[in-house]
């Protein structure tokens, strides 16, 4: 049997803590180990993961929904070996899937299941709708943080309404623009400490950190990959041992009540190891 592809979003309570960044770099470094990778941008109102890339795609996820386009035809490959599933930007009707978009989007995917490694999904910040669905739809959730105290209590409230309503309890965390490991640390350890004292129940597993490095910013600015750019930058260096962290973890053979990514698969798989 073929081997499932690792699916897992990255995420995060606040806007502006690097997370579609994050999302890029990890791609192009999974791809430079040789996986084969597609990134999702599931930001489906305010896409910018192609802006970030400097790439121009042709078609993006309006016109599955609207003029009812194929999945390959809006893949697009980048010119950094991974490929994308752009959204559209400043669409209002994009900002809510309703229950037969998210069921018509999951069914588009089934084409890759047996030709990716890895599908990464950038989902949008906060607790919306969107946010909410594809964090269910994925098998792992990296939760980006930052040191400021409105991304701790924001991250917060995305952990509590994911375990609450939805009982999701397994969470990664990667803690972006850090002063030190320290400092990294101490942030993790707060929303470890909170969801710990008011979550019963609640795993977070601290994947790494990225430091504050002005080779980030520039790379931005050249919408370029800071790892690309700047591969010798301690942010690079950081990314890149998040990624190999990320590359060793397992995918998911069993379906939790949430439908998810290639669900046909992982029930086919269910009920055979049943």
């Amino acid at each position: 049997m073929n081997k499932l592809p690792l699916v897992f979003s990255v995420t995060s309570g606040k806007g502006g803590v690097g997370k579609t960044n994050i999302s890029v770099n990890l791609a192009y470094c999974l791809a430079k180990m040789g996986r084969r990778v597609v990134l999702l941008d599931a930001d489906l109102g305010l896409a910018n993961v192609d802006v970030i890339l400097g790439q121009t795609p042709k078609y993006n996820l309006f016109h599955l929904f609207h003029d009812g386009m194929s999945m390959d035809k809006i893949l697009f490959e980048t010119s950094y070996g991974f490929r994308i599933l752009p959204a559209s930007s400043g669409v209002s009707d994009m900002v809510n899937l309703d229950t037969g978009q998210k069921l018509e989007l999951l069914e588009a995917m089934d084409f890759l299941e047996d030709d990716i490694d890895h599908l990464i999904v950038d989902t949008g910040a906060g607790i919306n709708d969107n946010v909410l669905y594809f964090n269910l739809a994925v098998q792992e959730r990296l939760l980006v943080l930052t040191p400021e105290p409105t991304s701790l209590t924001d991250a917060y409230a995305l952990v509590k309404v994911l375990k609450l309503h939805h009982g999701i309890e397994r969470f990664r965390v990667l803690v972006n623009m850090a002063q030190s490991e320290k400092a990294a640390k101490e942030v993790y350890l707060k929303l470890h400490n909170a969801c710990d004292h008011f979550l019963s129940g609640v795993s977070l597993d601290l994947v790494g950190f990225i430091p504050q490095d002005m080779a980030v910013r520039k790379a931005v600015i050249n919408q370029t990959p800071f790892c690309k750019m700047a591969p010798e930058s301690k942010a690079a260096q950081s990314l890149v041992s998040a990624a190999h962290a990320i590359d060793n973890w397992k995918a998911a053979t069993y379906v939790d009540g949430n439908i998810k990514f290639f669900w046909k698969k992982l029930l086919f798989q269910d009920q055979s190891v049943a």
